[in-house]
């Protein structure tokens, strides 16, 4: 017959076996095992609360580790979508620099042919007036030229009237 220290041994043993097999599956108590000796009662309850435990443990592991993975794929999913909207305002602001650059280059060239075409305008403008005034001042000088020319013979003219009456 077994002594006690081996019956603990043995349960020991039963209940790392047992403690895999979940309390549910565990073989029902007859009738005949109740009645046995109240230690073995003792030790078979210790048996069934050490599986339950070991099974609670189970679970409880179980569970935090599916804690574990949905905290990673929130996180994941977290840093996806700050990962995409990143991108999509990095791309917004690289889209928004290139139109304003492509705006003040227009801007630029519109100047640019503004500004050409105004001097254009000025220029035409300063030759009209240059010519206009070398036009009248060449014909200032003529008128000037013909008038100079006209008192010229006419006081030539009295000149020689004047000799005449004298020298007649």
């Amino acid at each position: 017959m077994a002594t006690q220290k081996d019956r603990a041994k043995k349960t020991t043993h039963a209940t790392e076996g047992k403690a895999e097999v979940p309390a549910a599956e565990e073989a029902p108590v007859t009738e005949e095992e109740r009645s046995g000796n109240p230690l073995d009662e003792v030790m078979s309850q210790a048996e069934r609360a050490y599986a339950a435990y070991m099974d609670a443990e189970r679970q409880v592991a179980k569970a935090y580790h599916e804690n574990e993975m949905q905290v990673a794929k929130a996180y994941k999913r977290a840093e996806t979508q700050a990962s995409r909207s990143y991108e999509s305002k990095v791309s917004a602001a690289l889209k928004d620099r290139d139109s304003a650059i492509a705006a003040a280059a227009k801007a630029r060239e519109e100047a640019i042919q503004q500004a050409e075409e105004s001097y254009k305008s000025s220029e035409q403008l300063a030759s009209s007036a240059c010519d206009a005034a070398v036009a009248e001042a060449a014909a200032n000088r003529d008128s000037n030229i013909e008038r100079a020319w006209q008192i010229r013979d006419e006081t030539i003219e009295q000149a020689w009237q004047i000799y005449s009456k004298i020298a007649r």
